[in-house]
């Protein structure tokens, strides 16, 4: 009896390894359309980098690493470059703008040197001081320079140096503030009936000179009268008091 043959199926179609290839691609296709409608593009660090690519400049004065076909082509490019209006000549010196917190900086450290100057100069170093604080410039101005005991009318021995600061002031911008001082000592007037009155009226009277003999713009000024809260020393003896007695003026450090 002969043996029947088996009949063998012909394969039709991709084999079926393909089928589970093609649902792993379509997996990871639809992985990144999803991380991509998730992403979301910062439309002002694009605009930036497309401008970056525009600016000639950079392009310009940097040469490529990749060796071009005909360099002389691309020196007359630079020449040509920086003869023309597009380009300007770059310095590698740092120029501060000149509202930057340097400029600020030295603008105060010029005010301070022109002021120690001066005061060496006329020898008011024992009744004027100059110095340098996280507030700015301050200087502090003795009772004896501006002022008879307990009154609060400017004398005119100390009006040239309020001249040569409203000189100094109207070059700047910054704010000031002025501080009247007393010491512990009660006051009892009819015009200034406690310290309190008498510290911020010597502090007006300060501003008012500077504004009237300047024109000074009123609002970069502010006035405090602090009595005899804020001693310089202890008020326990005359030369300590004198000390305490005192207008502080203070150039105040631009906020950047």
């Amino acid at each position: 009896m002969k043996r029947r043959p088996i009949k063998r199926r012909k394969s039709s179609g991709a084999p079926k390894w393909m089928v589970t290839y093609s649902d792993m691609i379509t997996l990871i296709l639809v992985f990144f359309i999803l991380l991509f409608s998730m992403s979301q593009i910062n439309s002002v660090k694009f605009e930036v980098v497309s401008e970056s690519f525009k600016n000639r400049m950079i392009f310009d004065f940097y040469p490529s690493s990749v060796p071009m076909e005909s360099p002389a082509e691309t020196n007359n490019k630079l020449d040509n470059g920086r003869n023309s209006n597009e380009i300007e000549n770059p310095s590698s010196e740092f120029k501060p703008f000149p509202n930057s917190p340097r400029k600020k900086e030295d603008t105060l450290n010029n005010l301070m040197t022109e002021v120690e100057q001066y005061l060496a100069k006329n020898d008011l170093n024992n009744v004027i001081s100059a110095s340098r604080s996280e507030r700015g410039v301050v200087l502090v101005l003795q009772e004896l320079i501006l002022f008879n005991s307990g009154e609060a009318k400017i004398l005119s021995s100390g009006k040239p140096f309020l001249n040569k600061m409203g000189s100094l002031l109207m070059k700047i911008p910054n704010e000031i503030k002025v501080e009247g001082h007393t010491d512990s000592q009660p006051m009892s007037s009819f015009r200034y009936p406690s310290n309190w009155e008498l510290s911020g009226a010597r502090a007006s009277s300060v501003v008012r000179y500077l504004i009237e003999e300047n024109d000074f713009d009123k609002s970069r000024f502010t006035i405090v009268g602090y009595s005899d809260t804020k001693p310089l020393l202890p008020n326990d003896s005359d030369e300590n008091m004198e000390k305490n007695r005192r207008v502080e003026i203070v150039i105040i450090e631009s906020k950047s």
